[in-house]
């Protein structure tokens, strides 16, 4: 009992330190290369982006007090756990966007984002929000604003996350449009453009990360000591298939191992297979999709 309640206590900080560097990687992003290239991004920073470059108010407080209103929203649909691991981001979030800028050195930035110019910044920028947020949502976390609203839709739709804050970002950074600023009509396009390439780098990173990670493959293991491999399989709480099989040159029957796991989990299964039997014979392949216990679940 006590062993469990440590573990379960060591998965939770784990959990929580995973969120913290994916929104530190994502607030480095907007502080070093978005932000002081003038660049307007989605979601909620990117409105509050658009907020500082018209009045000066400052982005950790706009992006504050947007995510609590939405907050109030995910509380109730996406349950009281996703709700603190939230509250967690969104304080994480304003806290990074507030201290960093007094943290990194100007000319740091200056030499690796603003003399580099903004499509280069909208680039790496755009991936280094894109691969926080991916590494926020496989921790169950989110880093708040339309985030909040696309894990909503994704929980009762089979839609990538990265789809649905594309759309939203979409909308927000063509609205900029139509926002009186002090540059002419054509830099203001130029930043949309601009924005419309840092949201698709976000979108595809986010998407990459996320179906890396939740990558599943199929394992077939041909060996004669299929019941000592299969005992040990089960050891990794994953399920085993026995197969009844005749190998048609040798007329010999046999049996065949067949094994579905994360692709994370697969050297363990190899592993395995190289200490019970070297000689054992293993045919690899991707699947699309699975879903049920200890893997993906079934949405409408």
């Amino acid at each position: 009992m006590v062993e469990k309640k440590t573990g379960t206590i060591f998965t939770g900080i784990k959990e929580y330190l995973l969120i913290a560097l994916g929104l530190l990687l994502y607030s480095i992003g907007w502080v070093v290369f978005l932000i002081p290239n003038g660049l307007v991004g989605g979601g909620v920073t990117g409105i509050s982006a658009i907020i500082y470059y018209m009045t000066g108010f400052q982005v950790s407080y706009s992006f504050f007090i947007i995510n609590i209103i939405l907050l109030a929203f995910a509380l109730k649909i996406l349950g009281k756990t996703f709700g603190l691991k939230t509250v967690y981001a969104i304080f994480a979030v304003t806290l990074f966007l507030k201290f960093l800028p007094g943290i990194i050195p100007p000319e740091l930035i200056q030499d690796i984002a603003i003399e580099n110019g903004k499509l280069l910044s909208a680039i790496i920028g755009g991936a280094c929000a894109g691969a926080g947020i991916a590494i926020t949502f496989t921790q169950g976390g989110s880093s708040g604003g339309t985030d909040i609203i696309a894990l909503i839709i994704n929980k009762y739709r089979n839609i990538s996350p990265g789809r649905l804050i594309l759309m939203m970002d979409i909308i927000i950074i063509g609205s900029a449009i139509l926002i009186p600023t002090e540059g002419s009509l054509g830099s203001r396009v130029a930043t949309i453009i601009y924005g419309y390439v840092l949201i698709g780098v976000t979108s595809y990173t986010i998407d990459l990360i996320l179906s890396g990670a939740r990558q599943s493959i199929q394992i077939f293991i041909f060996s004669k000591n299929h019941e000592e491999i299969a005992d040990r399989i089960t050891t990794l709480g994953r399920g085993v298939t026995v197969i009844d099989a005749m190998g048609w040159f040798t007329k010999k029957h046999g049996k065949v191992l067949m094994v579905i796991v994360r692709r994370t989990e697969s050297n363990f299964v190899f592993k395995i297979v190289r200490e019970i039997d070297k000689n054992a014979f293993l045919s690899v392949g991707n699947v699309m999709g699975v879903y049920g216990q200890g893997f993906d679940e079934m949405k409408k």
